[in-house]
């Protein structure tokens, strides 16, 4: 079944864009509907990168809102790049939560997601059922943020598709070194729409990435941490990495085991930042969290 598109608006007025995918069986055998899931995509990414994994999840039981953050995708480019983190996409999220009015959901969010979701934590806890963190935690290794540095905004001039999918290739290609040719053409698509020109051009603000000095990064990180811990605080929690992630070093991961014991970690061979969650560990992972959780 295709979802639906749906739209709201954010507190400043922008026009936010989420697919909507319905559940594809009724209530559990008591009789209670499963929470929804909100599938929140990484920083450069957009709600496409769900669209093999929501009709999937949909197909437990589950509504599915994969959405578009500001910036990105469908949704309206913010006038001020200010406004390009992750309190504020919280924020909206909230706002998508109460136009649909649903009390409460889980939360999966994608590298910038993840920390989208411990934001989220903090700001609205009470609407937050659970969650999934891919590939991400309060620490981003400096290695991963340097190569995300050095692509975002940047791309050369793409004069077609085929250079699409080059591109694509060239910036994900270590990550996943397992994709077929297919693979990449649908990652391309995903990454890029047609511009007005008819060329394709990046779907995403380009100035969705502002230079962050080292101490505020080292006041973030610290805050990060607090969120995190806000987010393990009585909740279910499943943590994916990548096998040869540049973002989540296993050294991270085991602090946030000390922080969250009851949290579940799964590594997911042979990919890099991100798993795209149609690998089979990544399902299997996926199912066991949704089956427990509410």
């Amino acid at each position: 079944m295709q979802p639906s598109e749906l739209r709201w608006r954010s507190r400043d007025g922008l026009t936010l864009f989420a697919r909507d995918h319905a559940p594809a069986t009724g209530p559990d055998a008591n009789g209670a509907a499963r929470l929804p899931v909100v599938c929140i995509p990484g920083l450069t990414r957009n709600s496409l990168d769900f669209d093999a994994l929501a009709p999937w999840i949909a197909g437990l039981g589950r509504r599915v809102l994969a959405v578009d953050l500001r910036g990105r995708g469908e949704s309206d480019r913010d006038p001020d790049p200010r406004h390009y983190k992750a309190p504020t996409y919280a924020d909206d999220l909230a706002a998508l939560l109460e136009a649909q009015a649903i009390p409460r959901a889980l939360f999966l969010g994608t590298s910038l997601g993840g920390l989208v979701t411990m934001a989220f934590a903090v700001r609205h806890p009470h609407r937050l059922a659970g969650a999934v963190l891919n590939d991400v935690g309060p620490e981003i290794d400096p290695a991963g943020a340097a190569r995300i540095r050095g692509y975002v905004g940047k791309a050369p001039p793409i004069d077609s598709w085929e250079g699409a999918v080059a591109y694509a290739k060239l910036v994900n290609g270590a990550a996943l070194p397992g994709n077929s040719d297919a693979d990449w053409e649908a990652m391309a698509h995903r990454m890029f729409r047609r511009g007005a020109d008819g060329r394709p051009e990046l779907n995403y603000d380009p100035r969705i990435l502002r230079p962050v000095g080292p101490l505020m990064m080292r006041l973030a990180q610290w805050l990060a941490w607090g969120a995190f811990r806000r987010l393990a605080r009585g909740r279910p929690l499943l943590l994916l990495r990548g096998e040869s992630s540049d973002i989540l070093a296993p050294a991270t991961v085991t602090r946030m085991r000390r922080a969250a014991p009851g949290m579940q970690v799964a590594e997911i061979p042979g990919v890099g930042h991100a798993p795209m969650l149609s690998e089979p560990a990544s399902r299997t992972a996926l199912q066991a969290f949704l089956d427990e959780a509410p």
